[in-house]
């Protein structure tokens, strides 16, 4: 648990600050980020043109022409020190995921560390209820908290200069629904075929900051289908609720 109680806020530039809770990864810290946008949304400042919630932190864009930075520090510290909004039933997604093999070139790897089973690794994984934590770092990319603690895993200490898109792996104790290939030094545990962002499709993002996220595990045969369709624009990914 965090020992930073927070809000502080902290000047990012001359037209955005940030508005921080914590400085871990902590998921009573998260929910504060995720309420205070919640309640900047609900309770508009009038000069915000964006909002942008992280781990810890909540990013707010603003016009300094229509707001100075004092008066919107007091704003947003009063936002922040309100009760938190009543928890809204959270959008869920069930993502499909081909584990291991030429789809997640280091399970076995991750398995051997853990000294488990790949079976015992990708139940562990996909067992796991998992939230949103974040968008970032590439178009889509969702951070998830919830991993089980059991199979977190040190990053690589030689990254990947490009993993492929869709690569669903785990750094830390950190989890992912990326979309784009990319550089990564998480270690790959599968693939699917979901596309997170596409910029052809409405919505062009899938998940949101908040949402659930719980992963089953499907057969290598059926990834190119599935694939075909993701780039069609299809959601593939199956929102259950609400």
């Amino acid at each position: 648990m965090s020992d930073f109680s927070g809000p502080r806020i902290l000047p990012s530039g001359d037209a955005a600050v940030t508005v921080e809770f914590g400085r871990d990864i902590d998921p009573q810290v998260n929910r504060r980020v995720l309420a205070l946008d919640q309640l900047a949304a609900a309770q508009p400042i009038h000069g915000i043109r964006e909002t942008i919630p992280t781990y810890r932190s909540l990013l707010v864009h603003y016009d300094p022409v229509v707001i100075g930075f004092d008066d919107l520090s007091r704003e947003l510290l009063r936002l922040a020190n309100l009760p938190a909004p009543p928890e809204q039933a959270k959008r869920r997604w069930r993502v499909p995921v081909v584990y291991g093999g030429e789809y997640g070139i280091d399970l076995d790897e991750v398995a051997r560390f853990h000294d488990l089973t790949t079976d015992e690794v990708i139940v562990r994984h996909s067992g796991s209820d998992y939230l949103v934590a974040m968008i970032g770092f590439t178009p889509g990319f969702a951070y998830l908290a919830g991993l089980d603690p059991s199979i977190a895993t040190p990053r690589r200490q030689s990254p990947r200069t490009e993993t492929p898109m869709g690569t669903i792996s785990i750094g830390g104790v950190q989890a992912c629904v990326p979309c784009l290939a990319a550089p990564s030094g998480w270690h790959l545990l599968g693939r699917t075929p979901v596309r997170t962002y596409h910029p052809r499709r409405d919505p062009m993002f899938l998940m949101e900051p908040g949402d659930a996220v719980t992963f089953y595990s499907i057969p290598a045969s059926e990834f190119a289908a599935l694939d075909r369709s993701a780039e069609r624009g299809e959601m593939v990914a199956e929102l259950v609720s609400p």
